[in-house]
């Protein structure tokens, strides 16, 4: 098989406990674009916290596309063009204010560069600004500083708090909006239907390629639908159990360039 596309995951895939792209990895990934073959990172952050990583890569030379907000936005890093975007219903955000402000937590959104919210000094808050290299705006008032609609919101704190608001908004919301956490501490509230693999399937659409001609890798459960969805799923060696019991391959994990090695492995021969 010819793989025409390359989908990677972010954190815990194409980047080391550092969030970096090793050495390696970057040699790999720019020489397949060389060669033919497109990339596609995709991921649970906001756009802006995927952007450097896509210029490291030199995607927008080799016309490589954005999935960010777990396939709520698809740019073309090429063109710019916004391929596919997808956002919260207006009237749910300030019920999920509410909520937040009612279980003594946190809640962001982002605005370009900026993470928006009231609480900037909330180490969890940090820790999201940290990861997506993004400034922190803070405010007194979150539903005025917003511009809606917005793509996703994030309530962050303690996981003990976070697990019975987690249940209690999956309730409530149920065929609104999806609702689960992507880390113990980060509760992600996105539009109904989010999913790498829905996502991918649009953009596969609309550039004509099959997905037999796909490759995803991955670590995470919300890889495991691109991962199932893909003619070659690979898993990483860190991955989650049922993402490797899911994958056609397991590869090394993301300390030890698992990535190049994977596609050192089924895309040398192209």
């Amino acid at each position: 098989m010819k793989y025409k596309l390359i989908v990677l995951d972010l954190d815990g895939t194409l980047t080391n406990s550092k969030k970096e792209i090793t050495p390696r990895n970057r040699e790999t990934l720019i020489r397949i674009q060389e060669q033919g073959i497109r990339l596609v990172l995709a991921s649970g952050r906001p756009t802006y916290g995927i952007v450097p990583l896509a210029n490291e890569l030199r995607m927008n030379e080799f016309g490589g596309f954005i999935l960010s907000y777990n396939g709520g936005e698809i740019i073309n890093w090429e063109t710019k063009e916004m391929v596919y975007e997808n956002v919260l219903p207006n009237e749910v955000v300030p019920m999920l204010y509410e909520c937040a402000r009612t279980h003594q937590l946190s809640i962001l959104t982002y605005d370009g560069a900026d993470i928006i919210t009231e609480n900037s000094q909330d180490p969890y808050v940090q820790k999201e600004a940290f990861l997506n290299k993004m400034a922190v705006r803070k405010t007194n008032d979150f539903l005025t500083e917003i511009t809606l609609p917005v793509a996703k919101c994030l309530i962050v704190g303690d996981a003990d708090k976070l697990i019975p608001l987690e249940a209690e908004l999956s309730l409530r919301l149920q065929g609104h909006i999806n609702v689960f956490r992507s880390e113990p501490y980060f509760l992600e509230l996105v539009p109904q239907g989010i999913d790498k693999a829905l996502s991918l399937a649009v953009l596969l659409k609309e550039i004509g390629v099959a997905r037999e001609e796909v490759i995803a890798m991955g670590d995470g459960y919300n890889d495991l639908s691109m991962i199932k969805f893909a003619g070659l799923g690979i898993a990483m060696g860190n991955a989650q159990e049922p993402v490797k019991k899911a994958a056609n391959y397991i590869t090394l994990s993301n300390e030890k360039d698992g990535v190049a090695e994977a596609i050192d492995k089924f895309c040398s021969q192209q």
